[in-house]
């Protein structure tokens, strides 16, 4: 992100190491470390039940990050509060 302010300090952009747990239901694109038909559970190939075992891991990756991020403190950069104007992408300066 790009800021038009004098001081050339980017916004908007925050980094919490909480959020490199949402990398985790990315496993789930590396096909290759699944891909094989045992061990089978209840009569479903690995390759499928895998699959839905890591979609509730997905969604406890994401209540966990939203919990532990949504009270953290934003710092915003100094200087005038943003104006709804200025914030809007559509209107012709």
């Amino acid at each position: 992100m790009t800021s038009d302010k004098p001081s050339g300090r980017t916004t908007g952009l925050v980094f919490n190491p909480w959020n490199l747990l949402l990398l985790v239901p990315f496993i789930v694109l590396l096909t290759p470390l699944y891909n094989q038909k045992t061990p089978e559970l209840f009569g479903m190939p690995f390759f499928y039940w895998f699959q839905f075992a890591v979609i509730p891991v997905g969604v406890a990756c994401t209540i966990v990050v939203y919990r532990m991020t949504r009270k953290a403190p934003v710092t915003r950069a100094p200087g005038e509060a943003a104006d709804v104007d200025s914030l809007d992408e559509g209107s012709a300066e």
